[in-house]
């Protein structure tokens, strides 16, 4: 299977393959996720893939990068960002605030990527009084880790793949606390780094710490003949920080009235105003772009950095609101017919999931 460089033949091998795939692996979390003892549990869990599943389709569009190794790749694809999602609901919409708790629970994250330690996993609940998942989290972690042991390029990867995965649980620690002590508590995370990103504010940091691309790119390289250590450096510098960064920061861009009512922290909301938003948006597409042409199969990076502007920018949530779709219709512009392709095509998949109702998982 090659990697595709044009929009039409990605989206026609992510509709025949890379899809269907992923629909096969989430129906069976989603079965394994109804199987949880907790009731608090078991109701994060199956939300997390209901409400979630665009997370996993557009991550596993990486793993046409695997070429003939594509469902393998899918599987840890799932697998991991399904770790992420249902932790997020726990520590978005559950019962804790406490920083050791989300600590705790992102230990999952991390051992799902290391195998250099035996298969005594930790006891992710530990600090919360919720705890009988039924094994669903330690499976999900095993899977991962069943997948990394047989690629051979493993070892070339597992350094840069823990950095990332630490910036992420780093993030989902501090931003999740209490209200009070989210922002001195990114800011002074942020100093710690500020030197390798002078040119950014904080929340644009943590922005490009909140994505796992990076973590699914490196996987799918691994699992080609022709990867080298050179190309994991390549893809790692490639994907963090900047096209991460563009990827969560439409990602919170979408969310900012949703995240209001919910009183969730929206990087997007420490912005002046949507003048200077716009500037830094486009700042990031255009670093992302230039990274693009850097990396091995860089057309299809570009496809992947413009077909984040559009089928973000497709959601029902930009239409709805006034200043919101001006500014998408703003940066649509900025990524060209490739972008505004991937925008009319997300809209008319929403709109099928809608009639079908896939979108109900």
């Amino acid at each position: 299977m090659s990697v595709p460089t044009k929009p039409i033949p990605l989206m026609i091998q992510s509709y025949r393959k890379i899809f269907p795939t992923v629909h096969k692996e989430l129906k069976y979390w989603k079965r394994r996720a109804k199987e949880i003892p907790d009731e608090e549990l078991r109701r994060q869990a199956i939300a997390s893939i209901n409400a979630k599943k665009f997370h996993c389709e557009g991550g596993a569009i990486l793993s046409l990068l695997a070429n003939e190794h594509y469902q393998t790749v899918i599987k840890f694809i799932v697998a991991y960002q399904t770790i992420s999602d249902y932790l997020d609901n726990l520590c978005d919409r559950s019962t804790s605030l406490d920083a050791e708790d989300f600590r705790a629970l992102h230990e999952s994250m991390i051992q799902s990527l290391n195998l250099d330690h035996s298969d005594d996993l930790s006891f992710y609940y530990r600090n919360r009084k919720e705890q009988d998942d039924g094994g669903y989290l330690v499976e999900l972690v095993q899977t991962c880790r069943n997948i990394l042991k047989e690629i051979p390029n493993y070892p070339l990867i597992k350094n840069y793949l823990l950095d990332l995965c630490q910036y992420y649980c780093d993030l989902q620690v501090h931003k999740h606390v209490a209200k009070t002590e989210r922002m001195d508590r990114l800011k002074n995370w942020f100093e710690s780094h500020r030197s390798k990103f002078p040119d950014m504010e904080w929340y644009e940091f943590s922005a490009c710490t909140g994505s796992t691309l990076g973590i699914f790119c490196l996987v799918s390289y691994a699992c080609r003949r022709d990867f080298t250590d050179k190309h994991a450096e390549l893809i790692t510098n490639g994907y963090f920080p900047y096209i991460q960064g563009l990827h969560i920061l439409l990602d919170y861009l979408i969310d900012q009235k949703e995240d209001e009512t919910e009183g969730d922290l929206n990087f997007v909301s420490y912005y002046q105003d949507n003048s200077i938003l716009f500037k830094r948006l486009k700042l990031f597409f255009q670093k992302a772009e230039s990274h693009t042409a850097e990396l091995p199969d860089g057309p299809f990076h570009s496809l992947i950095n413009r077909g984040l502007l559009g089928i973000y920018l497709s959601d029902h949530k930009v239409k709805s609101e006034g200043e919101l779709n001006l500014l998408a219709k703003q940066l649509i512009k900025i990524g060209g017919m490739t972008s505004l392709f991937f925008y009319l095509n997300g809209r008319a998949y929403r709109k099928l999931q809608n009639i079908s109702g896939l979108g109900s998982g």
